[in-house]
């Protein structure tokens, strides 16, 4: 009865408004009230150099990307002479004029972004269960092949063997050689694997074994639509994975039909390098020329990627806690 009364007490104190409080000899205390302390001087020191320090840390990353993009709409001779800094000068559209009038970008393009669409797809669709069923405690298994995988991590057969296996299995020439031999990341298993174990509550698969729903059941309806977070920062590792592959197409690819875009811009700046029409020109003038077209090649090949982050940044806020420790 006492515990009974006491809780009516304490309903009633939090109906009563601050004038009824007062009455009642009840002091009243905001809950939202702010605690002001005086910095001392030790902390404002600390304060400024904190900020100073992640202001040269936002300089120091952003400014390179700026001066390339300036420089590649700048004339070439300015550039070389140094007095390209905050602002494009002479503006030129000759190093992208150079680089979009061969064909081979095309091509280039639509095979990268083939490769990195449907990899990405099978990534996801390889990865994500797999890490569901190793996060699973009743899965006896698990840890036998989580070793496996990782053993895989730090050793490795080698270029040679590697290039031998491509031809055994005829994924040489093949656009599938760019998506089957790395369908599966042990790393993002890995972060899949914590975030399954760390964010989804295990109550929830009680209630849906109490509903009947099966492993299947209980991943597609109730899993895959609370990790919304993991599920688009592993696809972005695995789409700028797809994106910035050179090393395939350099080792596999001999069609040049097939050629991935980071290999055709390679192929393009090397042509501009040594192509027998820059003979006409200086060797400053050729060299200025070369460098624009480098910094355009930069700007193009990572375009598409600076488009798409911003649409994926409010979940990178929650996919870089994934595995941390919390409190």
């Amino acid at each position: 009865m006492e515990t009974i009364s006491s809780t009516r007490n304490a309903v009633k104190m939090m109906n009563m408004t601050p004038e009824q409080k007062a009455l009642a000899g009840v002091e009243h205390t905001p809950m939202n009230k702010h605690v002001h302390q005086k910095l001392t001087i030790g902390d404002a020191i600390a304060d400024i150099v904190i900020f100073l320090i992640l202001a040269l840390v936002i300089v120091a990353i952003i400014y390179p990307l700026w001066f390339v993009l300036i420089a590649s709409f700048s004339d070439p001779t300015a550039v070389a002479n140094g007095q390209v800094s905050l602002l494009p000068q002479g503006f030129t559209l000759a190093g992208y004029s150079k680089i979009l009038q061969d064909s081979r970008i095309w091509i280039g393009y639509r095979n990268t972004l083939i490769y990195a669409i449907v990899g990405t797809a099978l990534n996801l669709l390889v990865t994500i269960p797999c890490a569901f069923g190793l996060s699973r405690k009743e899965f006896r298994p698990r840890r036998v092949i989580m070793f496996i995988f990782t053993f895989t991590m730090f050793f490795g057969g080698g270029m040679i063997p590697s290039y031998l296996l491509m031809k055994q299995l005829g994924l040489l020439n093949s656009m599938w050689v760019f998506i089957i031999p790395g369908a599966v990341s042990v790393y993002n298993v890995i972060i899949s694997r914590s975030f399954f174990e760390s964010s989804i509550p295990e109550d929830l698969f009680d209630a849906a074994r109490i509903d009947g729903l099966s492993y299947w059941g209980y991943f597609l309806k109730i899993v895959l639509p609370l990790s919304s977070a993991i599920l688009a920062v592993i696809g972005l590792y695995y789409f700028v994975g797809h994106w910035n592959d050179y090393f395939t197409g350099l080792i596999y690819i001999r069609d040049q039909d097939l050629q991935p875009l980071q290999n055709v811009l390679q192929n393009i700046l090397l042509a501009n390098q040594t192509k027998p029409g820059m003979a006409q020109l200086t060797a400053a003038q050729s060299q200025n020329l070369g460098d624009q077209i480098k910094f355009g090649i930069i700007i193009v090949s990572a375009l598409p990627l600076i488009i798409i982050y911003p649409f994926l940044q409010k979940y990178f806020d929650k996919g870089v806690m994934i595995g941390a420790i919390k409190g």
